[in-house]
């Protein structure tokens, strides 16, 4: 089974996207998120292109383990998929929310362990230090979301091995 993995940020979306198995995650691109309904029709039609049965979409939760502000940001906008996406008869299509505490931070120590140059770009673009390259900061966005659907599709593969 086909999934898509979702980092959702107010400026961009990291997307994820599985293997025709569902074992290993890739980024796939960036999508930008300042019109929702534009964001959404994107999302839509990657789902369709790819032959997706579901989404994971990444819940933000504080370290504690609490929801806040963007959580619940993200959950809306799950809802409002999950409707657009009945709406364009995508029915069987499986919305998940999947808790991403430190995705967004693994994946920038993978950038910097590679050898690239998004080591704690967040950070550095707080502190003014010049580094606004977009491109960079999408790159992350997308090994996020490929952190998050790799951790749903782990837990996935952990259940069904318990099962026998």
């Amino acid at each position: 089974m086909r999934s898509l993995g979702l980092d959702v940020g107010d400026r961009r979306t990291g997307v994820a996207i599985s293997d025709a198995q569902g074992i290993l995650a890739t980024p796939l691109t960036v999508l930008g998120s300042v019109d929702e309904g534009v964001l959404m029709e994107g999302i839509l039609t990657l789902v369709e292109q790819h032959k997706v049965e579901c989404i994971v979409i990444g819940l933000p939760r504080r370290l504690s383990g609490d929801l806040g502000k963007q959580a619940g940001k993200v959950t809306a906008f799950a809802e409002k998929l999950s409707c657009l996406a009945k709406e364009r008869s995508l029915n069987q299509l499986d919305i998940q929310l999947w808790d991403e505490r430190l995705s967004t931070k693994a994946a920038e120590r993978l950038k910097r362990e590679a050898g690239g140059r998004g080591s704690n770009l967040r950070l550095r673009a707080r502190r003014g230090s010049g580094n606004h390259n977009p491109a960079i900061k999408a790159e992350v966005d997308a090994i996020a979301a490929a952190f998050i659907l790799q951790g749903f599709l782990d837990s996935r593969r952990l259940d069904n091995s318990e099962e026998f």
